[in-house]
């Protein structure tokens, strides 16, 4: 399809971002955002494109199952077979793009990508393995998991999350739907080196703001720690109600797991 005199598609990747710092291009630095384009020049010489990213992972944040807008100069409708694959040859091994179609007319990605799906993994007492480093976070001490599972339960719903964004701007939608935010033990992504228990959580919604569910995390930790009651928590995502919430989760176990297109 055409728009403005331009074909625009829309390509699922998947990432691990534990080198990088964040999708978004950054000058002087290695971001997913930039090693694309940088592909997409040499597999494509002197063509001009722009890229439109449905999301903005942080740095040494992964992804599953992401999707960006792809808007070219050229028809590529008859070669996306062989430009995927062209494209893969060329990406770096940690980074993969899954499929390419056409996008439906009238398509923007970033207000367009609805039920986001995060997940977060995590360990906790002795350290990890040093190569579960990109994938798990370990939590030094003890943590009452249980305390933990009841307490994400309170982030189900809607809510007013103003206290767990970070750099939060005048007349930003800080009331947010979510659908789903469980912890279980994880059975998703395993590997050999990972310690016996392991567990992740995972929440859906609509859309989150920066440092949203790792700030999430960070109150469940704390949690679980006995640094923070549940009714702390319960009063941040209040209306009005300003509580610091003083512990981000490391970035390198949260993973975009999905999203959909409307």
């Amino acid at each position: 399809m055409q728009m403005r005199g331009k074909y625009t598609y829309v390509v699922w990747i998947q990432y691990l971002g534990f080198r990088y710092s964040g999708w978004q291009r950054q000058p002087g630095q290695k971001t997913i955002e930039g090693m694309i384009r940088k592909t997409l020049k040499y597999v494509r010489p002197g063509k001009t494109f722009k890229i439109l990213g449905a999301s903005r992972t942080d740095a040494k944040v992964s992804a599953f199952n992401m999707a960006f807008q792809l808007i070219s100069e050229d028809d590529l409708k008859e070669e996306l077979p062989d430009f995927l694959e062209e494209l893969n040859e060329n990406l770096p091994p940690d980074i993969r793009i899954l499929k390419i179609h056409e996008a439906r007319d009238g398509l923007n990605i970033i207000k367009d990508a609805r039920k986001k799906e995060y997940v977060y993994f995590f360990s906790y007492g002795s350290g990890n393995h040093p190569f579960s480093a990109p994938f798990l976070v370990n939590f030094p001490g003890e943590l009452d998991i249980d305390l933990m599972r009841e307490t994400s339960l309170l982030f189900e719903g809607e809510h007013h999350f103003h206290n767990f964004t970070a750099r939060l701007k005048e007349g930003k939608q800080v009331r947010r739907k979510v659908m789903h935010c469980r912890i279980t033990e994880n059975r998703e992504l395993t590997a050999n080196f990972f310690p016996e228990k392991h567990y992740k959580l995972l929440v859906r919604g609509d859309g989150f703001m920066r440092y949203q569910i790792r700030m999430m995390m960070g109150a469940l930790v704390l949690a679980g720690r006995g640094k923070m009651e549940p009714a702390i928590i319960k009063k941040a995502l209040q209306e009005g109600e300003k509580v610091s919430i003083p512990f981000i989760a490391p970035s390198s176990g949260l993973f975009l797991k999905n999203m959909e297109l409307l």
